[in-house]
């Protein structure tokens, strides 16, 4: 891969965790304004679950694109 098309693929990846940590923190913020209204704790707990769940998304993006291996690194050729 070029190099300007690694920086465009890798620039379209930052913006999807960037949305995700948006998203993240956008739901904290929803779960801390609950507990303050002592909203239903069903409530609470859907919103900290989902919070779990958008950071496990994060992370699971971010070991699938920084830190992977290409294919083409992963096998040995015969000289």
């Amino acid at each position: 891969m070029t190099t300007q098309r690694s920086e465009e693929s890798f620039e379209q990846v930052a913006i999807v965790e960037l949305a995700l940590e948006k998203s993240r923190a956008r739901t904290e913020r929803a779960a801390k304004a609950l507990r303050e209204l002592d909203a239903d704790p069903h409530l609470i707990e859907a919103l900290d679950r989902t919070q779990e769940e958008i950071s496990a998304t994060a992370r699971r993006l971010r070991q699938g694109t920084y830190f992977a291996v290409p294919a083409s690194q992963t096998s040995v050729e015969a000289a």
